[in-house]
């Protein structure tokens, strides 16, 4: 199986929606457009959650067969390290190289001088395509972009190796960039790639930084221009490098943390057409959210769970918000009382929660501390997966919806 131009990772905290979701898919299939669902799942939510690699692997392949489907689609070791990605090998054929913490980590002064003695023809002014005026690279620059990416493409490497030791085929890599300070400029992304090329990793995507916030589940906030120009340049970074380079011709960007950037998508969409370009995009807690709304619209012994779980939230607040401090702001002061919330009806805590912006009783603080929650629900246990259950219908036509309305749609099948 081969990734198509267009792909989503489809996160599901408790591994009960994969069907939901793959009908997304199956619904943009029947209106022409192919996307290739990538269920994708971290270290850390199987750590929380309690579950393992395969139960992903198990998910996905009972929505295909459940389904139907006859395209591709992938299992995700989302965000995996070294030392962690032995326990994914075995269930996923798409890995998310996360080499952050190597970023900013100098590689030995040989390695570095060896990797600019074999790239000098990345030196001087480089015409790239799309990009207005000449790429400029001095002798320095190189050297500089050495000293702070070199270290991480090659523990990249190193990742890809301990895979492909036990997977040499049907694997799609992708390296992760984007937990950075600031955005890679055309000539970081050139060099970067060069390096990624030159460590022999076959990568088929690449998360790079991009300006703005890109907090869970609520919408990008930032200079939409800004964006727009920095994901062109990307764009047209990487055809260079698949012309140039050698690198896979099924190379392409992954948008990280993708899920409601409502903002973003006639950008995104409006750029794929103009380089006629592909993208990954990852969402990932969203469909735990539309269960929590799905349980909340059901009836009283739904709602009484989701009313719950932000009591719980709420009293647990900072240790729940740690982890992803980074990707959330979140208001304390504009967090509902749980008492407040005890006394809401479905309609009024799917409102709070579900992202539509246009309705006034919408809470992105309420939403954003929901979304860090899941392991409360993970602690409910049954009291959780049986309301799931016992309302299976509800919550899987929110599911869908959420994925072909909100996300598909806008980003692929908007005129």
């Amino acid at each position: 199986m081969k990734l198509k131009q267009f792909s989503m990772g489809i996160g599901d905290r408790f591994g009960r929606q994969g069907t939901a979701q793959l009908n997304a898919f199956v619904m943009a299939k029947s209106q022409g457009v192919a996307i290739t669902p990538v269920w994708n799942k971290s270290f850390r939510e199987h750590q929380i959650v309690g579950t393992v690699p395969d139960a992903v692997r198990t998910e996905a392949d009972g929505a295909v067969q459940a389904a139907g489907w006859t395209d591709p689609y992938f299992v995700d070791a989302d965000h995996v390290g070294f030392d962690n990605v032995d326990g994914f090998i075995g269930a996923s054929d798409f890995f998310t190289l996360d080499v952050a913490d190597a970023i900013g980590e100098a590689a030995d002064p040989e390695a570095i001088e060896s990797f600019v003695t074999n790239h000098k023809s990345l030196i001087g002014s480089i015409d790239v395509d799309g990009i207005e005026g000449p790429v400029h690279i001095s002798r320095d620059f190189l050297v500089h972009c050495a000293e702070k990416y070199l270290f991480a493409v090659r523990e990249a490497g190193r990742i890809y190796r301990k895979i492909s030791a036990r997977k040499n085929s049907g694997t799609v890599i992708e390296v992760s960039m984007d937990e950075t300070d600031s955005p890679q400029t055309p000539e970081e992304l050139l060099v970067i790639l060069a390096a990624i090329r030159s460590e022999g990793i076959p990568a088929d995507t690449i998360a790079p930084k991009f300006s703005g916030r890109f907090n869970k589940g609520v919408d990008y906030v930032g200079d939409v221009r800004l964006f727009r120009r920095e994901f062109d340049m990307d764009l047209a970074v990487i055809r260079h490098a698949v012309r140039h380079f050698g690198m896979q011709a099924s190379l392409k960007l992954s948008v990280h943390s993708g899920s409601d950037k409502f903002k973003l998508y006639p950008e995104i969409r409006a750029a794929l057409r103009t380089f006629d370009a592909g993208v990954h995009l990852k969402t990932a807690g969203t469909t735990w959210l539309e269960e929590l709304i799905g349980l909340a619209e059901s009836g009283r012994e739904g709602l009484d769970v989701a009313r719950q779980v932000y009591a719980r939230a709420y009293q647990r607040f900072d240790e729940l918000a740690k982890p992803y401090a980074t990707v959330i702001d979140i208001d304390p002061e504009q967090l509902p009382g749980p008492d407040a919330v005890q006394q809401w009806n479905g309609t009024a805590y799917a409102s709070a929660l579900r992202h539509d912006q246009g309705n006034p009783a919408y809470n992105m603080h309420f939403r954003q501390l929901l979304h860090v929650a899941y392991k409360i629900a993970a602690e409910m246990g049954d009291d959780y997966s049986g309301a799931l259950e016992n309302n299976r219908d509800i919550v899987a036509r929110h599911v869908t919806d959420n994925l072909f309305k909100r996300h598909i749609t806008p980003l692929f099948l908007s005129v």
